[in-house]
């Protein structure tokens, strides 16, 4: 015999005292790692790319999805229809590591272990240009005002900043970090770039001043996988596989002598991803669950 539980998300009162019942199938399963029938959130499997999705992001006012992949396809998604509305392939010979969308048009760029940055233009599916840098492409970034672009490099564990329009290198900041760059990203103003590292450490490069002008040990116990601005830039979120994220105070410094706030024990397995609310207010992770399937986007 189990005890129900009642939801913590209902939206609904819960009708007087809660009696045992037997255990359902629903329940059995969320015991055994899986999702409970209370707390299943709805949504949509999208299913086009045939190996393993690396990247997604919502774009155009969330009415569309960009995603790319090691089948070495980006795809555009039109969320309504949960359909393609264009397949991007032939440009890549390798793993697509990343893709973004270029703000206030209709360009996108995408990176890979071929070592080629890629600008594509999403309505005509035309290549605008293509860059081959030194090292195996890991993750890549716009910049908010659409200016600038910065791709990360492996093994050099360095950044490319480039301009968006040419794609021509504007900054080469070789040896940033001592192992592989997982995740570069611009912050709001268009004038840092913050990345961070499997070996653990937590970059900031101005782009005023030409130089690292953050460089923090974070003190997580295993790869940084992922980092977030908040929308006012004051904040700094980072993922890592030890299950945790962190939250660093730009703005006020305090995490020079007293570090990050760390958020840990929600998580079960590693943290892959992490972003801010529109607000500001929350952030967002998702944990890495061998249950999803590799070949799929869940929104």
């Amino acid at each position: 015999m189990a005890s129900k539980n009642i939801d913590p998300l209902s939206v609904e009162e819960p009708s007087g005292a809660v009696e045992d019942e037997e255990e359902t199938e629903e329940e059995h399963t969320a015991a055994a790692g899986g999702w409970s029938r209370e707390t299943q959130v709805p949504g949509k499997v999208l299913r086009a790319h045939s190996d393993a999705v690396t990247a997604a992001r919502l774009c155009f006012n969330d009415r569309c999805l960009l995603s790319c992949s090691a089948d070495r396809t980006a795809i555009l998604w039109d969320v309504a229809s949960s359909r393609p509305l264009r397949v991007f392939d032939g440009v890549h010979s390798k793993t697509i590591t990343e893709c973004a969308l270029i703000p206030n048009t209709n360009r996108m760029v995408t990176v890979s272990w071929d070592k080629k940055m890629v600008s594509t233009d999403l309505e005509t599916g035309q290549t605008l240009w293509r860059r081959r840098q030194a090292g195996l492409l890991t993750s890549c970034s716009s910049s908010p005002d659409g200016r600038l672009l910065v791709c990360a490099s492996d093994p050099q564990n360095g950044v490319y900043i480039s301009d968006a329009a040419s794609g021509q290198t504007l900054h080469h900041v070789n040896d940033h970090h001592r192992s592989t760059i997982t995740r570069c990203v611009f912050d709001p103003q268009s004038q840092r770039v913050a990345s961070v590292s499997a070996d653990r450490s937590i970059k900031l490069w101005d782009l005023l001043a030409h130089k690292t002008t953050v460089n923090i040990l974070s003190n997580h116990g295993n790869v940084v996988s992922d980092c977030c601005f908040s929308t006012s830039g004051y904040f700094l979120c980072t993922a890592s596989w030890d299950k945790s994220l962190k939250l660093w105070d730009l703005q006020a410094g305090g995490f020079r002598s007293q570090g990050g706030t760390a958020l840990q024990r929600g998580h079960e397995g590693s943290v892959s991803s992490c972003s801010f609310s529109a607000d500001g207010k929350s952030s967002e992770v998702l944990e890495r669950f061998k249950k999803l399937s590799p070949t799929s986007v869940i929104m």
